[in-house]
């Protein structure tokens, strides 16, 4: 019987055995991580953790993050995740808005004292009573060594176990900000399983598999479409605690990983890296590029560089609980860098147009995903929930794109993102695969700006490829006419040697807009 709590899929997973985590030198068995849940599941029981309880979880990819993580979902408390890269103003608004009770952590990241910081920090966020680290945290606080001393208490886990189902709230993983205020997606065991179920399924993976665990556990592409992908098919993860494109390259290298998963960023990164020619990446036989479109160029490098990888697309949300549309495995090159795939899972996919009504295939609208996927909500959001979350379990994901008559989905670009150039609506998403290609590009991002005349006009920001010379504002734009229609054209480019980064690694364009718009004063 398959199991219906993340919970009891882990207990299978070491019912089985064989590899889970690559840990540095370590290896750490399914059966030996197992034992590990259970004894971070006691401590937090012990602690006065119950079913419902939120958990702030911050930190890197590591074990001690994932034991807190399954630990929490045997006994049915909710975890919520949180990036190294927040700071005061984001983590005071996670831990209240979603009412957490306990925070474990990091002692310090990148640099950052976050022992230090919430030991002066605790006035602002009130409702947080308890405090465990990683590390050995501030005067008053617990290690996590604390936490999984005792051994389990069999009784009092087996009680808690019970009491989880496939309903229940496992994580609110905020929305990256990118646009307006975040918001909590309430995912439940079931909608975390049936996503990480489908992509195994469709990408054809089992316990020979090895993947590259560099997404950040905070994100549905760390934990949902890499730990929780990998335990339902008995693979192996060779841990990174933060992505490096060297990191990377030396772990693929290393552990023999066969299923690589990055966004378009990271993928550039790597491919760009001096050390990628001395690396021995023959093992991998499947890439996945998650988070936006695979542009022509970047698809084509990919290959190069992995000539025995099949390439797919994947699309998925913090809503839809991880992936719910990845390519076919016969889509050829062009299908791949034209489209995102196909609903995988038995998930449906749909576009509407303005009026909520469902457009025949062809016809751009916003794309709508419907499963056993899709989030319960927004955490303690009413207003917000209702707007996304529709009746008969459709789920509005605020993407602009057109099915195709076999299924495929084409994205045509953020619903907030598209813009009106002179009357004609202008997705960004477009410009910025032709940009892709132009050989001196490594990644470009466009948005609308306001224009006297035109109402609107596109901007891009172009970071370009470091082993040439940069191209010009003339150049782009001509390169840009001979291959898009003339309402399309950017009207600026700015090129620059960095653009901003959201934590999982994709270009914040909302944060990259205001900075265009409102400058900072000298």
């Amino acid at each position: 019987m398959q199991a219906t709590t993340v919970g009891d899929a882990l207990r299978d997973a070491a019912a089985r055995g064989g590899p889970f985590l690559y840990d540095g030198d370590d290896t750490i068995t399914y059966p030996a991580f197992d034992e590990l849940a259970d004894r971070a599941a006691s401590g937090l029981l012990a602690r006065g953790v119950g079913r419902g309880d939120r958990i702030g979880l911050l930190g890197l990819n590591t074990p001690q993050w994932l034991a807190v993580f399954f630990g929490a979902a045997r006994i049915g408390a909710v975890v919520v995740p949180l990036s190294v890269r927040y700071r005061e103003a984001e983590l005071a608004y996670m831990l209240g808005q979603s009412g957490a009770r306990t925070v474990v952590g990091v002692d310090a990241a990148a640099g950052f004292d976050f022992a230090g910081f919430f030991d002066g920090f605790r006035p602002k966020i009130p409702g947080v009573r308890d405090f465990v680290f990683f590390g050995t945290g501030f005067p008053g606080s617990s290690s996590f060594g604390d936490l999984v001393a005792a051994p389990p208490d069999p009784a009092a886990l087996a009680a808690a176990r019970g009491a989880a189902a496939p309903d229940d709230p496992l994580l609110i993983l905020y929305t990256s900000g990118t646009t307006g205020r975040p918001k909590g997606a309430v995912i439940t065991h079931g909608g975390l399983l049936a996503s990480a179920s489908a992509q195994a399924a469709h990408l054809g993976m089992d316990d020979r598999d090895v993947l590259l665990g560099h997404l950040p556990f905070n994100h549905v592409g760390g934990i949902t479409c890499t730990i929780m992908a990998s335990l339902v098919a008995g693979a192996a993860v060779a841990l990174l605690p933060a992505f490096s494109p060297d990191g990377a390259l030396r772990a693929v290298e290393r552990h023999r990983v066969t299923l690589l998963s990055a966004v378009p960023t990271m993928f550039t990164l790597m491919l760009g890296h001096e050390s990628l020619p001395e690396r021995d990446v023959s093992s991998v036989r499947t890439c996945v590029a998650g988070g936006s479109n695979v542009d022509p160029a970047l698809g084509e490098a990919i290959r190069r560089a992995f000539p025995g990888a099949s390439l797919y697309g994947l699309y998925g949300l913090s809503e839809s609980s991880g992936a719910c549309v990845l390519s076919r495995p016969d889509d050829d090159p062009g299908t791949v860098a034209r489209t995102l795939g196909v609903p995988i899972g038995g998930f449906e996919a749909r576009t509407v147009g303005a009026d909520g009504a469902a457009l025949p295939a062809g016809e751009t609208g916003e794309l709508q995903i419907r499963g056993g996927c899709v989030a319960a909500g927004y955490w303690d959001m009413p207003e917000e929930t209702a707007e996304a979350f529709l009746p008969g379990g459709w789920l509005a994901t605020g993407d602009m794109a057109l099915l195709e008559p076999d299924g495929h989905v084409v994205l045509r670009g953020r619903k907030k993102e598209m813009y009106i150039q002179g009357g004609f609506n202008v997705y960004p998403v477009e410009i910025e695969n032709v940009l892709a290609a132009h050989p001196k590009v490594a990644m470009v991002a466009g948005f609308g700006v306001p224009d006297e005349v035109l109402g609107e006009v596109g901007c891009c920001y172009v970071v370009p490829r470091p082993d040439g010379e940069p191209p010009t504002a003339d150049e782009l734009a001509a390169y840009c006419r001979e291959r898009l229609a003339d309402y399309k054209v950017p009207r600026r480019f700015v090129v620059t040697p960095e653009v901003p980064l959201t934590p999982v690694g994709k270009i914040h364009k909302a944060l990259l807009k205001e900075r265009h718009t409102k400058p900072p004063a000298e």
